[in-house]
């Protein structure tokens, strides 16, 4: 089973598990096709994180995040004139971009241990038809473009891939990128690793230098995915896994691991899975790890506590004390608006993938390689000119991203996440609550209506934003709690892109995708 926030990407990977192949090259034909599929949100040009669990064994992690070039400090920055970092254009392509070299050592690992033998231009295939011939637009990268093209039309090589005629394209037009599909064709041919040390990493740092990025031949050929043993949280219900720092994995096991807590102290006639009683608890859980969050989480050789010390019962049970059943605490401002995609698949044996991939902004730095095609990230706009908490040369940057993952005690094993900047830990609470604690189906529990505390894609408000979908009892139970209530549309894209499958101990299959997102979820 695999699913994603596109169609296409579930179906590529579908493909690849048919003809034989395992979990780990699904999820390299899923994520190629999906960068080419859903540009807005994702890119080669970006970062990505694994979380691969084989049967009988401990859970493994990838991080395949890229750091910051050596030509990046902030007396450049100064120097140009600027006084914070830039979101968009040249100086904001600063951090290497991993995804690839991600796809490279999970791949190498697959053919380790599982005993992968699909040719990498098998894996790459479907990407490249459809960048060559076109894809559909979606409703979403139509409106997106919409939304940005005055913010990113004079960024180098944005409107000569993404408007059409000078003008945003409509939902259905055919979308191509041949640049793209030549691009792919030559990792196919040369290997994944050319990307990096190979005549494509020598185009791209010229392209880079061309458009006033920091990044350099070196930078590029210095980086390489890194394995990462999970955090894990000891939850009554099993053990959840996700990505240790620079990424927000420890926020999503925190709030769960209050869940846990809070959710007991609960009266069973106040919890419902729409009910103001388990919001409150969730945005209230969620408000403590994001000040933990905001404290604490940066490139982990630069942390001041290990990041298993805020998952542990003393930490949890003094959080999840703080929070105040019949009140609201005072919130701040959240980290902003991220642009990514979450996928997962499990295959016959066991082997679970959940992958996420992003290249943070909507259409990240907005520059475009005119000789690859390849539109890079952002990531690097996290950092600060502060001296206090500032840009480093060689440092990577805080992450939204993370890919989650349990073994319950049950015998199910569940991977899911979602896409959406300080929505993806709201909304992996959402799902695993709605899943575990309440019962639900995977599809359930992705399509009941769902909140977003605080700011993500397409929002500049802190507010606590709900879909209309929820009662107004819910509505007015949690304004009466304190709370700034914002009410959105019944499925709101804030709210991101979520998805889920359960490999339950028989052996049977459940999965669910976001009817918010163009994605589905393809079993075999």
């Amino acid at each position: 089973m695999a699913v994603a926030p596109h169609a296409l990407a579930s179906q590529s990977a579908l493909a690849i598990l048919r003809e034989g192949g395992n979990a780990v090259e699904a999820m390299i034909a899923a994520a190629a096709t999906i960068a080419v599929a859903y540009p807005h949100m994702n890119s080669i040009g970006g970062d990505s994180f694994w979380l691969i669990a084989r049967p009988n064994e401990a859970p493994r992690g990838l991080e395949a995040c890229g750091a910051a070039a050596e030509a990046a400090s902030i007396e450049r920055y100064r120097e140009a004139g600027l006084a914070t970092m830039p979101f968009r254009g040249g100086m904001a392509a600063n951090t290497v971009a991993g995804t690839v070299s991600g796809w490279h050592a999970a791949r190498t690992w697959s053919r380790e241990a599982l005993g992968g033998r699909m040719p990498l231009s098998r894996l790459l295939a479907d990407a490249i038809g459809y960048a060559r011939h076109g894809v559909p637009v979606t409703h979403s990268q139509a409106a997106c473009v919409a939304a940005r093209a005055h913010e990113l039309t004079g960024i180098a090589g944005f409107a000569e891939t993404f408007l059409a005629g000078g003008v945003p394209p409509l939902a259905g037009a055919r979308f191509c990128q041949p640049r793209l599909a030549a691009t792919l064709e030559q990792l196919a041919e040369a290997g994944l690793d050319d990307f990096y040390r190979g005549d494509l990493a020598r185009t791209i740092a010229q392209d880079l230098a061309a458009v006033g990025s920091p990044l350099s031949l070196q930078d590029l050929a210095e980086h390489r995915a890194v394995w990462k043993a999970p955090l894990v949280l000891a939850h009554s219900r099993g053990r959840v896994y996700n990505m240790p720092p620079p990424t927000q994995g420890l926020v999503s096991l925190q709030i769960l691991g209050q869940l846990d807590r809070l959710l007991d102290l609960l009266p069973a006639s106040a919890m419902a899975s729409t009910g103001a009683p388990y919001v409150h608890a969730c945005v209230e859980a969620t408000k403590q790890a994001f000040l933990a969050r905001d404290r604490h989480i940066t490139d982990p050789a630069y942390m001041d506590v290990d990041p298993r010390e805020l998952l542990a019962p003393a930490w949890l049970d003094a959080a999840a004390a703080r929070v105040q059943t019949d009140q609201a605490l005072p919130w701040g401002e959240g980290m902003g608006p991220a642009d990514t995609v979450w996928m997962g698949v499990v295959d016959a044996e066991g082997v679970a993938v959940s992958f996420i991939q992003s290249i943070y902004h909507e259409f990240g730095s907005g520059v475009v390689l005119p000789a690859s095609g390849i539109n890079w990230q952002n990531r690097g706009c996290s950092f600060s000119l502060d001296p206090a908490a500032p840009l480093m040369p060689g440092r990577k940057p805080f992450h939204t991203l993370n890919p989650a993952l349990a073994r319950l005690a049950d015998g199910r094993t569940l991977v899911y996440g979602n896409m959406g900047g300080d929505g993806q830990p709201q909304s992996q609470s959402a799902v695993f609550s709605r899943i575990v604690h309440f019962g639900m189906n995977p599809q359930a529990a992705i399509d009941a209506p769902r909140w977003l505390l605080g700011r993500t894609w397409g929002q500049t408000t802190d507010t606590l934003k709900l879909e209309s979908r929820f009662p107004q009892a819910t509505c007015d139970g949690l304004r009466a709690l304190g709370h700034e209530v914002e009410v959105l549309q019944p499925y709101d894209e804030t709210m991101g892109h979520a998805g889920a499958i359960v490999l339950h101990p028989n052996g049977l299959y459940e999965g669910g995708a976001d009817p918010r997102s163009d994605g589905a979820v393809a079993a075999w």
